[in-house]
């Protein structure tokens, strides 16, 4: 499927914020940076649609991409970030765990890990 006009819809930190409508979603889920934007980026043959950074930690809140009418890509913060505080990271958990828990959509999850890293705790705590 080439998909045409992907658009960024809406970045939420809560539910109340999540598209209407009953497109199904992709998510996808992993340690900050391990490639979750590079990944969306690539599979839309779209560079620059989902910000990346060399730095840990850029994307804070739920990206909900529209492809197409078709489905969402939902770019979700990543964890084990170093450079902010404990309550902030209990935050970003919180908003993913609303997300994944109360989502009336079709989900899949995928959950990326890099592999020259053994899986740590978190990684198998989203699995």
């Amino acid at each position: 499927m080439k998909i045409t006009n992907p658009k960024l819809i809406i970045s939420a930190v809560s539910k109340k914020q999540y598209p209407a409508g009953n497109l199904s979603e992709i998510a996808f889920v992993g340690r900050s940076n391990v490639g979750k934007s590079s990944l969306i980026n690539t599979l839309i043959e779209r560079n620059g649609l989902a910000h990346t950074s060399g730095q840990p930690g850029k994307t804070q809140t739920l990206n909900f991409y529209n492809l197409d009418e078709k489905l969402f890509f939902v770019d979700v913060p990543g964890f084990v970030y170093a450079k902010v505080s404990k309550v902030r990271r209990e935050q970003f958990g919180s908003m993913v765990y609303e997300y994944l828990s109360s989502r009336d959509q079709s989900i899949v999850v995928i959950s990326l890990i890099d592999v020259r890293d053994e899986p740590t705790e978190d990684d198998k705590l989203m699995y």
